[in-house]
């Protein structure tokens, strides 16, 4: 969970430097499927025009696919964005663009559902990308927020050891303050194998706090818990 900042864009260091473990931790992930119905639900994509900020190398944008109307994925990272449109290539409702959660290159009103995943939005100062959100998404658009929730589970604990000076406190807080509904949602990651899940542990945390959730994980699951931010755009919105 650590990142630095890096010009304007906050770099990723576990799916920048190691996409395909990232993409073992991408399968593993919402084993039951309770967050992926709680964003159907919160944020409901049929026949939507969706984009997916900070989309990484587009593991999700299929999965919208099946259902939108259109699918933009919105990278930073020029190799992301490369492995990104190689996964879609053979998706024509779907298209990759590189650029950033603060400067998004999509025009106004063009979006139904803005969703980013454990990328950018992690409280005070992303106001630039929620501003960035509100300027694309139609009046009535939703803005959904999934994030880890650092207060919940063990994996919460190894969370907030491996990263001290994230206070999960203050980014839900920021989100109430800025008019976001919040739902929360357990679900279980579960791995194929131990080594796949000692690769994933030893990118998401520290190597003395990886080797204590290792310790701590008996089996092939874990329960992981998430935050849901959600925020609706006024459907009766006149842009300037």
């Amino acid at each position: 969970m650590t990142r630095f900042r890096k010009g304007d864009v906050v770099e990723s260091p576990n799916i920048w430097r190691w996409p395909e473990v990232y993409e073992r931790e991408n399968e593993a992930q919402d084993a039951t499927g309770a967050l992926w119905d709680t964003v159907a639900e919160l944020a409901p994509y049929d026949g939507a025009d969706v984009v997916d900020v900070g989309c990484g190398d587009g593991y999700h944008l299929p999965r919208f696919a099946q259902r939108a109307r259109t699918v933009v994925g919105v990278e930073p990272h020029a190799p992301l964005v490369a492995r990104a449109r190689e996964r879609v290539a053979g998706l024509p409702s779907c298209r990759v663009e590189q650029g950033s959660a603060a400067a998004l290159p999509l025009a106004d009103d063009s979006a139904d559902v803005v969703h980013a995943r454990t990328a950018y939005f992690f409280g005070p100062g992303c106001e630039p990308g929620l501003a960035e959100a509100s300027r694309v998404l139609r009046p009535g658009g939703v803005l959904v927020v999934v994030d880890l929730d650092a207060t919940r589970h063990s994996y919460g604990t190894w969370m907030r050891a491996s990263a001290p000076r994230y206070d999960p406190g203050a980014a839900e807080r920021f989100f109430a303050e800025q008019g976001f509904a919040v739902r929360r949602v357990d679900t279980l990651w579960r791995f194929a194998d131990r080594a796949t899940l000692g690769d994933v542990l030893r990118i998401e945390f520290t190597p003395a706090v990886a080797q204590r959730a290792l310790d701590g994980t008996p089996g092939l699951a874990l329960p992981v818990a998430y935050r849901v931010h959600t925020r609706r755009e006024p459907s009766g919105l006149v842009r300037p």
